[in-house]
């Protein structure tokens, strides 16, 4: 029963027939990973999604038909408690962009290692941002290079201690290191997480860290 209570189920979905039986025979060699469906495509992705209620999701950003990113907003309204998370060859940094804003879990790169892999998925089954290190500079300097400025009135919204949980999504922690970074209870950051997302109108704490980035919040400004 334990056991089956600390299963972290995986929904893949990928064009690449073969790429999809490697990632399933990589994860089947960990007892903690159960892969309980694949697609090979966004329709299809969408639909086992729908059925399977998987933790995570890996998800393939270039697809013939829909499109990953397209997959994926589809994916966040009807499988909202699900972790999706981009593998992908593409090392472009507005489609790692792109996908944050739409809502993605995390992005990863296909050349990553098994062990990278792994931890990547347990992190995101947990609730954190999962960015593959190549990209992560990539993303802030491309939403530097913009020219972003703060909308003033949504930040005024946010409370001083609101704008605390802001600036700790923005590093990518999971409820339980924000309350050990601020001293409080975990349910109280799942409140403070929910107020923010709330007044910043967004759908997820990935998209509220790329706020953050982008106006400038993460590291004082």
């Amino acid at each position: 029963m334990d056991n089956e209570a600390s299963t972290i189920s995986v929904l893949l979905v990928d064009d690449h027939t073969l790429f999809r039986s490697g990632i399933r025979s990589l994860l089947q060699r960990h007892p903690e990973f159960a892969v309980v469906g694949e697609a090979a495509d966004g329709f299809e992705g969408v639909k086992r999604a729908q059925q399977l209620k998987p933790q995570v999701i890996l998800l393939d950003l270039n697809m013939p038909g829909m499109s990953g990113v397209e997959t994926l907003q589809l994916l966040r309204q009807d499988c909202p408690d699900s972790a999706i998370v981009m593998l992908t060859v593409s090392e472009d940094a507005e489609d790692l962009s792109v996908a944050l804003k739409a809502g993605a879990s995390g992005y990863l790169l296909k050349n990553i290692d098994t062990d990278y892999l792994t931890r990547a998925i347990r992190r995101a089954a947990a609730g954190e941002t999962v960015v593959a290190e190549a990209m992560t500079a990539k993303l802030v300097a491309q939403l530097q290079s913009g020219a972003a400025t703060p909308a003033a009135s949504e930040l005024d919204k946010l409370t001083p201690r609101e704008r605390e949980i802001l600036d700790c999504l923005a590093r990518g922690e999971s409820n339980k290191g924000i309350a050990r970074t601020l001293d409080l209870a975990e349910s109280t950051v799942k409140i403070h997480v929910q107020n923010v997302l709330k007044k910043l109108k967004l759908s997820s704490r990935v998209q509220a860290a790329v706020y953050a980035v982008e106006h400038r919040m993460h590291g004082g400004g």
